[in-house]
């Protein structure tokens, strides 16, 4: 019988616990879902400008070769001239 004394003091708590509502409010799925939006579209923000750096970064550095190239090429016609 002291599992039943037990189950009745669980009951009595768990009564006690749905009387003062939900916790902290995110109970509400809605809520939930508001956030979770835009948890992801502040992810997908970050995502989009570390990606349009990168791509940016790749282009000056193309630029930056090219010009290299033009100047290892000048260099080159430069010293067969002299």
């Amino acid at each position: 019988m002291t599992r039943g004394n037990q189950r009745e003091i669980d009951r009595k708590r768990a009564e006690a616990r749905s009387k003062k509502g939900p916790q902290k409010g995110m109970n509400d799925s809605l809520q939930r879902k508001e956030k979770d939006l835009e948890e992801i579209k502040k992810k997908q923000q970050v995502f989009e400008e570390k990606k349009a750096k990168e791509e940016e970064d790749a282009r000056l550095a193309k630029i930056a070769e090219i010009e290299a190239k033009r100047a290892a090429q000048q260099l080159k016609g430069a010293t067969q001239k002299a």
